[in-house]
C-alpha cells in the first residue's frame, strides 16, 4: 500500500446497516452528477441526480463494475467491507470526482472516496485497485473483471492526468517541516535518475536508491524507473555475474539495493521478483547481509531442505506453481527480510500479495470436488495408516487457515462443501488418535468450524442421537462424548489440548450464538440433549475425586484438569440457568464440589470459590435453600480459619463471597451463616464483614419479631374463610403451590435419601411452608424467603426434626403438572425439562445417581 500521508482525502467507508431498506442514505439526502464518458474520453454529459446514488437495475446488468470493497486493519490483515457496485460520479459534498461503491445486498453506499490529485493509486494482478485515504488507512477494490478494472483506472488517470498504462499514479506529497529544511529545493521538481546496471556501478546504483528512500515522492518516481527500464532482471543478470566471480562488495551492494525494493512497497516490483523465472536470484540476493560474515544458505533450505510434499496429487499446474510461490514469498517475508515489527508498515504490498494468494488457493481447491472428495474418503478410511493420516490432517489444518482469508461468504461456501463431505466425523475419528499431531490439527480444524458456524456442529451431534436406528453403544460414542473424553484425558501435563477443546465446548454450550441459528427450538434441543447424554461424562471427574469427603489425587495434572471442568461448570451456571440448577440441586454437585476446598493447591480452591460467587450472584431462591439446607456454607468457613488470617487471594475470595451476601441483604443466607456459624466468624475481627453479618441479623429477627402479631391475625382470618371453589380440580391455591414448591426443592436435595417421606418429616415441611407463604410468594428478594434459616437450624426448644403445627393437615399429593416448574416465565421446553429432571427424577434412587 502506498503510505503517503493525504491529509484532504475524504473517505467514507460504511456498513449495510446504517443504510433504511431502500437503500437511501439515512442522514441528509444526497445529489450527485452522473458523467457518462466512453473509455477515458471527455468529462461527458453531466446530469443530477436525488434519492439513491444511482440506478440499481443499471449497477446489477454491468457485471463488469461488481467489486469487492477491502480495508487494511491494524494487524495488517484484509478486512472484506462488501460486495457492491463501483461507479464514478460528481459529489457535491466533496466538491469534486469521487469513487462511490454501492452495496449489492441493499444498495446501501459503501463507500465514497473522492479522486485527489495527489493520491497515488496503484493497478494490480489486473483486477486490483489499491490507494491510501490518509494515514494508515489502506483500501482496495477487488474488480470481477478485468474490463472493470481498466475502466475505472483509466478514469482515475485522466482525472489526475498520468498515463493508464503504468500501473501506478504520482504523489503530490507535502513534505515535513524538518524534511523543508533539510531539503530548500522543490522536491517534487527534482529528478531521479538511475545508473546504467553495471558491475562497476552497483555501488552508485546503491546509493541512488537509498537516497530515495527518505521521501515519498522520490520512492514513487524510482519505482516508477525500476518498472518502465526492466531493471530487476538486469541487475538479477549482474548478480549472477557477481557470485561467478565471488564480488563480495557487489553482493553486499546488491543485498542493500533489494531490501530498499521491498520498502518501496509496490506489488508490481513484487510480482517481476516474485516469479519462477527470478525468485531464487532475489532470494539468492538477500542472502548477502554485510552483517554476516558467511553468506545465508537460504537458496539451500529452500530447494533442498524443504522438500514438496504432495499429500494428494494435484493436476493442475498453476495450482501447484501458486502454492510453490506462496510458500517462497513466507518464507521471505518471515525469515529472510527485517522483522516486522520495524519495518510491517512499510511492506503491506508483501502481506497483500500472500493474501490474495491463499485466497486462490482456497477457491481453486475448493472448485475441485474429486481432489477434496479423495481428502476425505482417506481420511474416514480404518485402513489408512497412521502415518497417511497424519499427512492428510495436517493438510487438511492447512487448507482451513488459508479459508480464514477468505470473505464471510467465501468462508461459509468453503465450510459447506467440507461438512458435506463429511468432515465432522472425520474429526470425530481423528480426534481419538493416539498421534499428538493428529490430535492437535483435529483440534485445530473443530475450532476453526466452531467459531464460523456452531449451528453446524450442533446439528450434527443432535443427528447422532436422533437416528431411529442408533444403538445405545452408538449413542454413548457422541461427539460431544468424544470432546470430553479428549478433555479428560489430554496426556499433555500442561493439558493444552484440553483447554482448547473447553474453548470449544464453551462456544458450543453458548446460547447466545444459538439464537442466531435458523431453528428456534436450537436452544432447548441441545442443551437438553447435552445435560441428558453427555453431562454426566464431564463432571465424572470431580465426582471421582471427592468420594471420601477428601480430595482424592493432588498431582498437579488432575488439578488442571478439574480446574478447567470447573471453569466449564461455572459457564454453565451463568448461562444456562434451569438445566444446570436442576442437575446441581437434583445430585447435591455443589457439595461434591466444595470438598476441592481442602485440596492442597490454591488455585483450585479458588475455582471452587468462584463457582459458589456465581450459583450466589444468581440471586436464585432454589440454590439459596439448598445451600441453607445442605449447610454448604461450613466448607467455606472451615476453609478460611484453615487460612489463620494469611493476606493472600484466598482470604479476600472468601471475605468477598460473604460482603457479597451482606450487601445484597440475602436474608436466609445472612440467617443461616449467624445462627451455624456466628460463634466461630465472630472471632474474626480483622474485617468488619462479620460485625456487620451480625448486625443485619439482629435486625432481621427484630423485623420478625414486630411483624408476628400481624401474621397471626392474618392467618386466623384465613382460618376462617369457606374453602375456595376451584374451577379445575387440578389447580393448585397459592399455599399449595408454595408447598409443593418446598417439597420438590427437597426431593432433589439428598441423591441418597428415598422418595417416601414419614408423616413427621412431611407435617415439618408443610408446617415450615405454611409459616413462610408470604415471604416465598413476595417477588422482593430482600425480604427473608420462607424461613429457611430457622428451619434448617432448629433452636434447642425444637425437635430436630422441626416444629409441627398440628393444626395444618397434611397436603395433598402433588399431580405431576407442568405448574409444578419453579420459573413461571420459563419456556414450554424448559419447563419439560425442569419436570423431567427436577420433578420426576426424585421418585427412584437409581435417576439420582451420577
Amino acid at each position: 500500500m502506498v503510505s503517503a500521508s493525504q491529509s484532504s482525502a475524504s473517505a467514507n467507508v460504511q456498513s449495510g446497516a446504517g443504510k433504511d431498506a431502500s437503500g437511501s442514505m439515512t442522514n441528509t439526502a444526497k445529489q450527485m452528477t452522473v458523467l457518462e464518458g466512453k473509455g477515458g474520453g471527455g468529462a461527458g454529459n453531466a446530469s443530477s441526480v436525488s434519492g439513491n446514488m444511482m440506478n440499481r437495475k443499471t449497477i446489477e446488468n454491468n457485471t463488469r463494475r461488481r467489486v469487492k470493497l477491502y480495508a487494511l486493519n491494524q494487524e495488517k490483515q484484509w478486512d472484506d467491507k462488501g460486495t457492491g457496485y463501483v461507479s464514478y460520479c460528481y459529489l457535491e459534498k466533496h466538491r469534486g470526482l469521487s469513487l462511490v461503491v454501492t452495496a449489492e445486498t441493499d444498495g446501501g453506499t459503501l463507500l465514497e472516496s473522492k479522486i485527489q490529485a495527489d493520491t497515488a493509486y496503484q493497478k494490480q494482478q489486473e483486477t486490483l485497485i489499491v490507494w491510501s485515504e490518509g494515514e494508515n488507512y489502506d483500501l482496495a477494490l477487488s474488480f470481477q473483471e478485468k474490463v472493470g478494472c481498466d475502466e475505472i483506472w483509466e478514469k482515475i488517470c485522466q482525472i489526475q492526468g498520468k498515463d493508464p498504462s503504468v500501473e501506478i499514479t504520482q504523489d503530490i506529497v507535502e513534505e515535513s517541516e524538518d524534511e523543508r529544511y533539510e531539503e530548500p529545493a522543490d522536491i517534487n521538481s527534482s529528478t531521479v535518475e538511475l545508473p546504467p546496471v553495471d558491475v562497476m556501478r552497483l555501488e552508485e546504483i546503491s546509493e541512488v536508491v537509498v537516497s530515495c528512500m527518505s521521501s515519498a515522492a522520490k520512492r514513487d518516481k524510482l519505482a516508477l524507473l525500476i518498472e518502465s527500464e526492466n531493471y530487476i532482471p538486469k541487475l538479477l543478470n549482474v548478480f549472477n555475474m557477481c557470485e561467478d566471480v565471488e564480488d563480495i562488495d557487489g553482493l553486499h551492494h546488491l543485498y542493500s539495493i533489494f531490501k530498499n525494493l521491498f520498502l518501496l512497497n509496490r506489488n508490481a516490483l513484487n510480482e517481476v521478483m516474485f516469479t519462477d523465472e527470478y525468485i531464487f536470484d532475489v532470494v539468492g540476493c538477500l542472502e548477502y547481509d554485510p552483517a554476516y560474515r558467511e553468506p545465508r544458505p537460504h537458496r539451500e533450505y529452500l530447494r533442498n531442505k524443504t522438500n514438496f510434499h504432495e499429500v494428494i496429487p494435484i493436476q493442475s499446474p498453476d495450482l501447484l506453481s501458486k502454492i510453490h510461490q506462496t510458500y517462497r514469498v513466507q518464507y521471505i517475508q518471515d525469515v529472510i527480510l527485517p522483522t516486522p515489527s520495524v519495518f510491517e508498515e512499510n511492506m503491506s504490498a508483501l502481506s497483500s500479495f500472500i493474501f490474495f494468494n491463499k485466497m486462490e488457493v482456497v477457491h481453486m481447491i475448493q472448485e475441485d470436488e474429486k481432489y477434496l472428495q479423495t481428502l476425505f474418503s482417506q481420511l474416514m478410511d480404518e485402513r489408512t495408516d497412521d502415518t497417511r493420516r497424519r499427512d492428510l490432517m495436517l493438510f487438511l489444518k492447512e487448507l482451513c487457515s488459508f479459508s480464514q482469508t477468505l470473505q464471510p461468504q467465501g468462508r461459509e461456501s468453503f465450510l459447506k462443501v467440507v461438512s458435506n463431505l463429511g468432515v465432522l466425523p472425520a474429526l470425530e475419528m481423528c480426534l481419538c488418535s493416539e498421534d499428538p499431531a493428529v490430535k492437535a490439527a483435529s483440534t485445530e480444524v473443530l475450532r476453526i468450524v466452531v467459531e464460523f458456524s456452531p449451528s453446524m456442529v450442533r446439528e450434527f451431534m443432535l443427528s447422532q442421537v436422533n437416528k431411529p436406528e442408533a444403538r445405545q453403544e452408538e449413542q454413548d460414542q457422541l461427539f460431544t462424548n468424544v470432546i470430553i473424553e479428549q478433555i479428560i484425558c489430554d496426556p499433555d501435563p500442561e493439558l493444552s489440548g484440553a483447554v482448547a477443546l473447553v474453548e470449544i465446548m464453551k462456544n458450543l454450550l453458548d446460547p447466545e450464538n444459538m439464537l442466531a441459528g435458523g431453528c428456534k427450538s436450537e436452544k432447548a434441543d441441545f442443551l437438553t440433549f447435552f445435560y441428558k447424554h453427555s453431562m454426566h461424562e464431564l463432571v465424572a471427574p470431580i465426582l471421582a475425586n471427592t468420594c471420601n469427603d477428601t480430595p482424592g489425587r493432588e498431582d498437579y495434572q488432575t488439578v488442571q484438569l478439574l480446574s478447567s471442568l470447573l471453569e466449564l461448570l461455572s459457564f454453565c451456571v451463568d448461562h444456562h440457568t434451569h438445566h444446570i440448577k436442576n442437575y446441581m440441586l437434583s445430585r447435591d454437585l455443589l457439595k461434591r464440589i466444595l470438598v476441592l476446598l481442602k485440596s492442597q493447591h490454591v488455585f483450585l480452591a479458588l475455582c471452587c470459590l468462584r463457582l459458589m460467587r456465581k450459583i450466589l450472584g444468581m440471586k436464585d431462591e432454589f440454590y439459596e435453600r439448598h445451600i441453607v439446607r445442605g449447610n454448604l456454607f461450613a466448607p467455606v468457613v472451615e476453609c478460611l480459619i484453615r487460612n489463620k488470617g494469611r493476606y493472600n487471594m484466598l482470604d479476600s475470595a472468601i471475605l468477598e463471597l460473604f460482603e457479597f451476601i451482606r450487601q445484597e441483604d440475602i436474608t436466609s443466607l445472612i440467617s443461616h451463616v449467624v445462627e451455624t456459624h456466628g460463634k466461630t466468624l465472630d472471632e474474626i475481627g480483622y474485617v468488619n464483614t462479620f460485625r456487620d453479618l451480625r448486625s443485619r441479623y439482629d435486625a432481621i429477627q427484630r423485623e420478625r419479631t414486630e411483624s408476628l402479631p400481624s401474621l397471626l391475625r392474618s392467618s386466623c382470618g384465613k382460618a376462617m374463610q369457606p374453602s375456595r371453589f376451584r374451577r379445575d380440580p387440578r389447580d393448585l391455591d397459592e399455599d399449595e403451590e408454595i408447598w409443593f414448591e418446598s417439597e420438590d426443592t427437597a426431593i432433589g436435595m439428598d441423591s441418597g435419601a428415598s422418595t417416601d417421606k414419614d408423616n413427621g418429616d412431611s407435617s415439618s415441611s408443610s408446617s415450615s411452608s405454611s409459616s413462610s407463604n408470604t415471604d416465598v410468594a413476595s417477588e422482593n428478594h430482600t425480604v427473608p424467603s420462607g424461613d429457611a434459616a430457622a428451619r434448617s437450624s432448629p433452636t434447642e426448644s425444637e425437635p430436630s426434626g422441626g416444629k409441627v403445627d398440628c393444626t395444618t393437615p397434611p397436603r395433598p399429593e402433588r399431580p405431576p403438572s407442568s405448574e409444578s416448574i419453579p420459573n413461571s416465565g420459563a419456556t414450554e421446553e424448559n419447563k419439560k425439562v425442569e419436570v423431567n429432571s427436577s420433578f420426576l427424577c426424585g421418585k427412584s434412587k437409581a435417576s439420582l445417581s451420577p
